[in-house]
């Protein structure tokens, strides 16, 4: 993990891909639409922060093995893995059908994790309070207004409310077709900007509506790598919401420009930068 210095804003988008940042909630059906048709790329594809970042999630939110957690969006398990497997009892929600098919036999041999096909909005919780809600590339497909008032009414007082995922970033001494590429998404009107370098990525910050719920005590950064192949990527790229909300026309053609350019490119490493964000509940 390293420290960082230059604050994350709202406005920032990138081109490959965008729903790392925060997105209207108006584009959750076609975004989830997206997700879930192409659930099983997106199980393969999607990074899974490094296992520092679960390590430092249980230690500062004090979690044991045992406590009740929920999960907002928990996609195919990508992050619910990793908390069962430190022994946390979580309660994964996920809107997709599909995406949570996968999570569920993924998380067959934790008797202690449920999978619930369902909106955050739409959920009734039942029995006592949370010691965690946790939201992982998650919380911005929340409704605003439940976004940090839904989860405070849901924990145990001094809970954690734990926002955590990753962005991208291209290094200076990146494969040249991390800069290459930004062409394609130019040429098919894709809106946003190139990914910034990791040392430009700082950590996630709660916004000043969350201060009125959590107090913030830790905003982390972990910078990572994945490697893939052509194949991979281009199924990882089908995946994002980006892609999905340019429509079907723009996005074949986005794809196909893609695809096109991957020939010269067998394997490619990506770079992210993971994020831990982590507050407790006032009063």
């Amino acid at each position: 993990m390293e420290a960082a210095e230059t604050p994350r804003t709202g406005a920032d988008r990138e081109w490959a891909p965008r729903e790392f940042d925060a997105a209207p909630s108006s584009d959750l059906r076609t975004a989830v639409g997206g997700f879930d048709a192409r659930a099983e790329d997106f199980d393969r594809t999607r990074p899974v922060c490094p296992a520092a970042l679960f390590d430092d999630l249980l230690t500062v939110a004090n979690l044991a093995p045992g406590d009740r957690v929920l999960e907002i969006g928990c996609g195919s398990g990508q992050a619910t893995v990793p908390l069962a497997e430190r022994g946390l009892a979580v309660t994964a929600l996920e809107v997709g059908p599909r995406l949570a098919a996968l999570a569920r036999q993924r998380l067959r041999r934790f008797p202690a994790v449920e999978v619930v096909t369902r909106a955050f909005e739409d959920w009734v919780p039942a029995g006592r309070p949370f010691a965690a809600v946790a939201a992982f590339n998650a919380l911005h497909w929340v409704a605003p207004q439940l976004r940090y008032a839904g989860p405070a009414a849901l924990l145990s007082p001094g809970g954690a409310l734990v926002i955590g995922g990753c962005r991208w970033a291209v290094p200076e001494d990146a494969e040249p077709f991390w800069r290459e590429v930004q062409a394609d998404y130019q040429a098919v009107g894709y809106e946003g900007v190139p990914p910034p370098p990791p040392e430009a990525i700082g950590p996630l910050r709660f916004p000043a509506e969350a201060a009125v719920f959590f107090e913030e005590v830790t905003a982390r950064r972990y910078p990572f790598q994945v490697v893939y192949t052509a194949e991979e990527y281009l199924a990882l790229l089908a995946t994002q919401s980006g892609t999905n909300l340019l429509g079907e026309a723009r996005r074949t053609e986005l794809l196909a420009r893609v695809g096109a350019r991957l020939r010269a490119w067998p394997r490619l490493t990506a770079s992210f930068v993971g994020f831990l964000t982590i507050g407790k509940r006032t009063g």
